[in-house]
């Protein structure tokens, strides 16, 4: 039995964004943020990262959302799939990720940095 177009529930394009975001967070966000505050080293990179993000989402003229992270998080691993690259399966080696994973890493910072509010 299929249920009527009026009746099946589809994820907001706002709640999707959160959700896109609570899963990097769980995946790369939550040991490589530990892993930061651990090295300085990294978390100068991530910074380094943060800012770059920003400055490609104009965050510097208007403020960052949920949305704008999410769709650039998505656009950077959709690029590198096209490219052959595969999530780690095993825990990031965060004393030497590479360049893909400290991005993703920066956009979690970002997100934190963003009112709580609007990832609820």
């Amino acid at each position: 039995m299929r249920a009527p177009n009026n009746r099946v529930t589809t994820p907001s394009a706002a709640a999707s964004a959160r959700s896109t975001l609570t899963t990097l967070t769980a995946a790369v966000g939550t040991a490589g943020l530990a892993a930061a505050a651990a090295s300085p080293g990294l978390l100068a990179v991530v910074d380094q990262h943060a800012a770059a993000v920003r400055d490609s989402l104009n965050g510097d003229r208007r403020p960052l959302t949920v949305a704008a992270l999410a769709g650039y998080a998505e656009g950077v691993r959709a690029a590198a799939r096209e490219h052959g690259w595969r999530p780690p399966a095993a825990p990031v080696d965060w004393s030497q990720p590479d360049w893909l994973l400290t991005r993703l890493l920066a956009v979690c910072v970002l997100a934190r940095s963003l009112d709580p509010r609007h990832l609820a």
